[in-house]
């Protein structure tokens, strides 16, 4: 954000500003002659800086009236004009400190130096020369440098008097890592803030080199107690930065340094929740960095849940509520970081959305507050306006803040109640007077303060501490209503049969979940009910929404997690209400499989299914974390990837954000991506173990095979629940083996491979299997090997396949593997497909083909003849298979592909029935009305299909529907010959 226009310093601040020149200039006078000098050429452009600095904050003008070389030194090396390099900072730290003989010089160096840039950094705040992000960077880079560089100067010193520590497992020199906590750790340092440190060492054992060793611990329980007095003691020359260590395990009573291992132990053992919001911004400050990065890494678990972890929020909730306590019983109200509406509420909304999404979103695993706002947008979990008033906010605050500590370089958040100070704050930050700024501190504080109760209070906080909105349901659920009157409540709040739905709730809590649930989770139940009934009465249609959706508080009741899940959700909750009265199939999606209930908390992400590149790029990032040899997490990674996309898909459909032929896209690229990985996967496991077959010509391809897809996934029709039918193709030479310790030839390596492809789609685990898998179109069909070569496929499409399966071919394509190999197969199919037949034989195969599939498949009106007896409206219509249906469009476009592509090649690039179709009528094949015709009764058909789907209902309904459609289908069919 920007603040006001910097403004005239007010008649009330002169009075400050005269004595600080004054004074300067008396201290000025007595340096010597060519320091003079350099004074009295200062540009007016810098007296101006130096009068509006000086009337702004009483600790700069102390600290160059002390010592106005500083000063001098400051504006001769061009510091207060320009920013700083990164590392410039430390380079000059490092410079002083090598001319320090003992710890009293160290002291002094690094206090001097604190208190040049702190000058420095005040200046160029206060005269807009800097913005937010680069004072605070430079206020943290100040404090790496002091407390990376005393500890480098310490060390060596320390190992000279005590010896040098060695770790007792590796036999190699051990060095302290020093982890900055809070602002610290995110850059995000304040003028005059204290620093939160916690101190760890690699591993135990002794300190070599002396009479008299150490344990690693109690050396570096010495060596940090040295090095905090290094920077915390205040001497005359001031401090460096007060040192906070209660951040540590087990706080002030906790030992001052730990090993990794008791650090890992700790927190997993003991962490509690406050200590994972701390640990989100923890960062290697001093010491061994290589180390510090294990050890974080070794905590992030910690911090960073692989589930969503709900449960968390309760604890920035509590922290919260204690604060609040606080700032009452000590009147803080005006305390622009603990107050509501504070800085601290900015902080808790960006981590509890880290702390709760963070270990599966790694985008949110980031350490700085503005950058984390930034990706909250960013991904949609929370809207661009909201964070923009965050954003300002924040910034606005931390601007007062700066403000607050830079008049007496004092830790302090408290807004000031004498006239000299409110001035100050006021014309530091632009304001004309005070009024005027503390008007615009108290709009902001009260937008942060709406936007903190929307995402961290309680569901029922805006109601009182105690209320509850749909509390009038807790008596009804917990059954002390009789059940006459809970009936009658039931029946007046909308249920259409108030006593089924009575029955169904105490169906649920007699029941030997919930009978059998612990304290917390019955609590966290009984929280929630009144809520979810509070909602259901607000469908459209209660009695099915609660039908569907109490399966599902069942199969959850013992994981009450996801209670609070959906209790601190109510937009996540009102959609699982929302997909459950629409779908009965998502419903029980949902049900078997609770984690999906995760991909209802971003409403922007559930409507919006990402592209295929970006499927594909999501699914391989999941993968990535995954160690390469545990098969048994990658497979509930790609189960849960395809469950949790599926949804969004159904979803998207449902809410009408994607129109039917995007909703088979996205299922086909949901497909293409999982068999990807499922390729990868197996082909790793197989060269694992008998290393790389070799391309029949010699050339080399990872992997010399490929996935053909037919039917619906080859087609790019895909609908929910459909199985894959697909045929595995290899190139590999069948006289050579692999080149492993275990070489087995070309054809089993390939048989193999595929038969470890079917057991990772189709093997069932506890998030169900990914596909069913259909092998049957392969050459020879069942009888056939499970993995032809491309010169055995061609052989048998050429010289043995049945017309049928011609029919089949035009519908297939590779969905994933070798790009060579790919091409091959493109060209084989194109070959056998494009080939000239004779009709007449042609029409008859086709049309007998698909008698016998309507007397076998279809209903009894298609069974009993295809005259007007099959629009009977007690009879009903098969959406694919009985005439007039989806199968016969198929085959009209198969048999115009196989009757005319050796004249019209175009009619073979795509596999999809829409646009063969398109094809048909560019090349004058058919009239454009009859495609048009055609289009859009497949879309009818294959749209009602996807609604019978997801209401778990077959693809048939009522003869007395597409009556149109169907007769002009048929006549179509006549038309072609196909009687």
């Amino acid at each position: 954000m920007s603040l006001p226009p910097l403004a005239a310093i007010p008649a009330s601040l002169l009075p400050f500003v005269r004595r600080a020149e004054e004074s300067f200039s008396a201290a000025v006078a007595t340096l010597p002659a060519g320091r003079q000098a350099q004074h009295a050429a200062w540009p007016e452009a810098r007296r101006d800086a130096f009068a509006r600095v000086c009337a702004g904050s009483e600790f700069v003008a102390d600290q160059v009236s002390r010592e106005p070389e500083m000063l001098l030194d400051l504006a001769g090396d061009g510091l207060l004009e320009r920013s700083l390099a990164p590392g410039e900072m430390a380079a000059e730290l490092e410079r002083v400190l090598a001319g320090c003989g003992d710890e009293d010089a160290l002291g002094r160096a690094l206090r001097r130096h604190r208190n040049r840039h702190q000058v420095r950094i005040i200046w160029r705040d206060l005269t807009r020369q800097a913005d937010l992000q680069e004072t605070c960077r430079d206020l943290s880079d100040l404090a790496d440098a002091c407390i990376d560089l005393a500890y480098r100067w310490l060390y060596p010193r320390h190992c000279a008097q005590f010896g040098t520590p060695v770790g007792r497992r590796s036999g190699r020199p051990q060095h302290m890592v020093i982890l900055g906590m809070g602002k610290l750790g995110a850059h995000e340092l304040n003028l005059s803030s204290d620093i939160d440190l916690i101190f760890g060492y690699p591993e135990g054992g002794e300190t070599e080199g002396v009479k008299r060793s150490l344990d690693n611990q109690e050396f570096f329980i010495r060596l940090g107690q040295r090095l905090i007095k290094a920077l915390d003691a205040i001497t005359v020359d001031g401090f460096v930065f007060r040192v906070d260590m209660r951040l540590r395990p087990y706080g002030s009573s906790g030992a001052l340094v730990l090993s990794f291992s008791a650090l890992e132990q700790y927190y997993q053992d003991q962490g509690r929740d406050w200590e994972r919001y701390a640990m989100i911004k923890a960062r290697v400050v001093g010491g061994d960095r290589e180390a510090g990065a294990e050890l974080l890494t070794m905590l992030r678990p910690f911090v960073y849940r692989r589930y969503l972890d709900f449960a968390a929020i309760d604890a920035l909730r509590d922290m919260k509520r204690l604060i609040q306590r606080e700032v009452r019983r000590k009147g803080m109200a005006e305390n622009i970081k603990l107050g509501s509406g504070g800085i601290r509420e900015v902080e808790f909304i960006a981590q509890s959305f880290q702390l709760i999404h963070g270990g599966r979103d790694l985008a949110l695993q980031q350490r700085p507050l503005l950058g984390v706002l930034a990706t909250l947008e960013g991904k949609g979990y929370l809207p661009a306006e909201a964070v923009a008033e965050l954003r300002e906010g924040y910034e606005f605050l931390r601007y007062a803040e700066h403000a607050l500590q830079a008049v007496a370089d004092r830790q302090t958040q408290m807004l000031p109640d004498g006239e000299p100070d409110r001035a100050r704050v006021a014309f530091m930050l632009g304001f004309a007077d005070w009024d005027a700024f503390h008007a615009q501190l108290m709009s902001w504080r009260e937008r942060v303060a709406a936007h903190f109760r929307e995402v961290i209070a309680g569901p029922d906080e805006e109601e009182g501490e105690d209320a509850n909105p749909a509390g009038e349901w807790l008596p009804l659920w917990q059954g002390l209503w009789d059940e006459e009157y809970a009936v009658r409540q039931l029946a007046d709040a909308g249920f259409a049969d108030g006593a089924l739905a009575c029955q169904r709730l105490a169906g649920l809590r007699n029941g030997s979940q919930v009978r059998t649930m612990q304290r917390l989770g019955r609590d966290r139940l009984d929280a929630f009910m009144p809520r979810l009934l509070g909602l259901v009465i607000e469908q459209p249609d209660p009695d099915l929404v609660l039908e569907r959706v109490l399966p599902l508080v069942e199969a959850v009741a013992r994981r009450s997690a996801y209670l609070v899940l959906l209790s601190e959700n109510p937009g996540a909750l009102q959609r699982l209400l929302e997909l459950c009265g629409a779908s009965p199939w998502i419903a029980e999606q949902i049900s078997r499989f609770p984690i999906l209930l995760d991909e209802l908390l971003n409403a922007g992400r559930l409507y919006s299914p990402p592209q295929a590149p970006e499927l594909a790029a999501e699914l391989r990032e999941r993968l990535m974390r995954i160690p390469e040899d545990d098969l048994e997490q990658q497979m509930e990674a790609l189960r849960h990837f395809k469950l949790a996309h599926g949804l969004r898909v159904a979803a998207s459909e449902i809410a009408g954000t994607l129109p039917l032929m995007k909703v088979s896209d996205y299922l086909t690229w949901l497909a293409e991506a999982i068999l990807e990985q499922v390729l990868a996967i197996a082909w790793r496991y197989m060269v694992a173990r008998h290393g790389r077959p070799q391309r029949a010509d010699g050339s080399p391809c990872d992997p010399a095979f490929v996935i053909v897809g037919y039917g619906k996934v080859g087609g790019l029709e895909l609908g929910h629940g459909s199985d894959l039918d697909l045929v595995f193709i290899h190139d590999g030479d069948p006289q050579a083996e692999t080149d492993g310790a275990k070489p087995i030839d070309a054809a089993q390596f390939f048989t193999r491979l595929g038969q470890r492809i079917i057991h990772l789609l189709t093997t069932q685990t506890t998030s169900g299997q990914l596909y069913e898998v259909d092998m049957r179109l392969r050459p020879s069909g069942a009888s056939g090997l499970l993995v032809s070569s491309l010169a055995a496929f061609e052989r048998y499409q050429t010289q043995e396949a049945w017309t049928w399966e011609h029919q089949a071919l035009v519908r297939a394509r590779v969905l994933v593997g070798c790009r060579r190999l790919a091409e091959d197969f493109a060209r084989v199919r194109t070959t056998v497909l494009g080939r000239a037949r004779d009709l007449a034989p042609l029409r008859q195969e086709v049309s007998g083909m698909r008698a016998k599939m309507r007397e076998s498949l279809g209903t009894r009106a298609t069974a009993a003849g295809l005259g007007e007896n099959a629009f009977d409206p007690t009879m009903s219509f098969d959406l694919k298979q009985d005439a007039g249906g989806i199968v016969d469009i198929e085959f009209m476009v198969q048999y115009a592909a196989l009757a005319w592509s050796h004249q019209h090649p175009q009619l073979l690039q795509y596999t999809d029935n829409i646009r063969i179709l398109d094809g048909l009528a560019q090349a004058g094949l058919m009239p454009a009305e009859q495609v048009e015709l055609l289009q859009g009764a497949y879309k009818a058909y294959r749209a009602a299909a996807h609604r019978q789907s997801l209401q778990k209902q077959p693809g048939v309904v009522g003869a007395d529907q597409f009556q149109d459609e169907r007769r002009a289908v048929m006549r179509m069919w006549r038309e072609l010959g196909l009687s």
